[in-house]
């Protein structure tokens, strides 16, 4: 069987936020509302402006995969739209060791569908294969 690489390395669980790692061990599981949950509430503290933004991003990712889950793809589509737009403000490569390149390169592979139509409660859900949160090894906090 083979195995597979953590998400994380020692050095992100030193470096990073308890809730940042938790909440990628519970997007990873398939546990979106969850993963929102522990991220929100990293958010709701004292962050500084970048890291809030990422975080909400994330968070809204997050969030367009559990209505996905619960059958709301219009909420999901809205999610997906606002996750695009705080990535894109972000404006940067890698941020707390995500590559967000890859990343929403997964999101958009997972998600585009949404956009293919009007209202996405149109069309059937096709079958989707949601992103998987792995850090790039080291710690890259942000580019410039």
């Amino acid at each position: 069987m083979p195995t597979v690489a953590p998400p994380y390395t020692e050095e992100h669980i030193i470096a990073y936020p308890i809730e940042y790692i938790a909440g990628i061990d519970l997007y990873n599981a398939g546990e979106y509302h969850a993963a929102h949950d522990i991220w929100e509430e990293r958010w709701m503290g004292p962050v500084d402006r970048n890291e809030k933004l990422f975080l909400q991003a994330m968070i809204q990712s997050a969030v367009a995969f559990h209505h996905l889950q619960i059958g709301r793809p219009g909420a999901a589509r809205q999610m997906y739209l606002a996750a695009k737009e705080k990535f894109a403000r972000l404006n940067c490569r890698i941020f707390m060791s995500l590559d967000l390149e890859a990343y929403q390169a997964q999101l958009d592979r997972a998600l585009s569908w949404l956009l293919s139509v009007p209202d996405p409660r149109e069309i059937a859900q096709p079958t989707i294969d949601p992103p998987v949160i792995s850090l790039v090894p080291g710690l890259n906090n942000q580019d410039d």
